[in-house]
């Protein structure tokens, strides 16, 4: 492999920011844009909760697919990913005109989605080791600020009336300017060094296959991926569930409601700020830390007699949740290869987003059960059993 050239870790942290930003944006755009699509489709509340599950559908074999394509072709895969997302996301808007259309394009638009998650956060990685400095969780909280940026911008565009395609087009182009940047960013290897990792991969891959066959190699991955469900579940339950628990445990207004969502991501970006030049020796502690605070957050929430004080909760747990995951994979980035990294990223972000999508059902379950309060509590027990289970499950991955 050629050493990278001068400035070369530079333009990969740049080009590693615009994808998240782009990512970030695309999220945004579909969060304030799915009413419109809704209505376009002309499916009611059931039929659309079927239909999301097509994102999941689609992004949960893209993972591994993508990780694998990653470590076999380079770095162009991940140009290709992050500028087909933006792609599906336009053709949805175009063409989601009934339930199948609605199903299909989701289900694109959740493959194309899953991929580019693998491949901006190999990416993401790289640039965090050929440049020294901290990059995951700071490319992070550029995709939490984009989401907020962005859906705020949906929101406006949808009250001006402008066609549904128009923001999905803009991110488009913002995700094909993504994709250029990392065709141009990432360095390329010659023929000849091809030809012989190629060579090298086709040498070792029954040595690979026996190994992963017996459990070697991926069980550490594996362990890191729980431990990034419990945080991502923690995550998204209350992504998804803030507005509501304002509104009907609470009693606040549908305006003040819709707060809680943005001020939860916003938060989270505004943490992942903060907290991503902290060095990688703290990591242990930084989880620890975290998950306290995720699980301290949720029990305020439980408690809270009035909107500010579940507001403070919110706050708490969102930046206790937001330093989980940039700093999970950033301990996998460090201990792996670089011939193995979209590999490893794969596996460690697939059974995280496992956790990512159980979340807003695990509250939705309780919530039946127990109550909206007591939900809370449950999502307080996802943290204190990651606080319990990350120093022997980091333990034995051996990372």
């Amino acid at each position: 492999m050629t050493a990278p050239a001068p400035g070369a870790p530079r333009r990969m942290m740049f080009s590693a920011f615009v994808a998240f930003a782009a990512f970030g944006a695309f999220w945004g755009v579909w969060g304030g844009s799915v009413p419109r699509v809704q209505q376009q489709a002309g499916v009611g509340d059931g039929r659309l909760g079927v239909a999301l599950l097509f994102v999941g559908a689609g992004a949960l074999p893209a993972m591994p697919l993508a990780g694998r394509a990653l470590d076999r072709w380079g770095p162009a895969v991940a140009a290709a990913v992050i500028a087909a997302l933006g792609v599906a996301g336009t053709a949805l808007a175009l063409t989601a005109m009934g339930t199948v259309s609605l199903c299909a394009g989701l289900a694109c638009v959740g493959a194309a989605s899953g991929a580019a998650d693998v491949a901006m956060n190999a990416v993401a990685g790289r640039a965090e080791t050929a440049a020294g400095r901290p990059v995951i969780t700071r490319a992070h909280g550029v995709f939490s600020s984009l989401v907020v940026l962005a859906s705020l911008a949906t929101g406006l565009a949808s009250a001006a009336s402008l066609p549904l395609a128009l923001p999905f087009a803009v991110v488009a182009v913002l995700c094909l300017t993504a994709g250029a940047l990392l065709l141009a960013a990432l360095p390329r290897e010659p023929a000849a060094d091809t030809a012989a990792r190629l060579a090298d991969q086709a040498a070792a891959s029954t040595v690979k296959a026996a190994d992963e066959a017996g459990g070697r190699g991926i069980v550490p991955l594996l362990l890191v991926g729980v431990l990034g469900a419990l945080a991502f579940a923690s995550e998204n339950a209350h992504q998804s569930w803030s507005a509501v628990f304002a509104h009907d445990a609470l009693g606040s207004g549908t305006g003040l409601s819709a707060v809680a969502p943005a001020v939860f991501a916003g938060t989270v970006a505004v943490t992942r700020f903060s907290v991503g030049g902290l060095a990688s020796a703290r990591a242990r502690a930084v989880l620890l830390s975290g998950a306290s605070a995720a699980a301290a957050g949720a029990v305020l929430i439980a408690a809270a007699p009035t909107l500010a004080i579940a507001g403070l909760g919110l706050a708490a747990a969102a930046a206790g949740t937001a330093v989980l995951f940039p700093t999970l994979l950033g301990i996998v980035s460090r201990n792996v290869e670089e011939s193995g990294r979209g590999r490893a990223t794969s596996v460690v972000t697939t059974v995280s987003y496992l956790g990512f999508l159980a979340g807003p059902v695990y509250v939705g379950l309780w919530a039946d059960a127990v109550g909206l309060r007591g939900a809370m509590v449950a999502v307080a027990a996802l943290g204190a059993c990651l606080l319990a289970l990350t120093p022997p499950l980091l333990r034995l991955s051996r990372l």
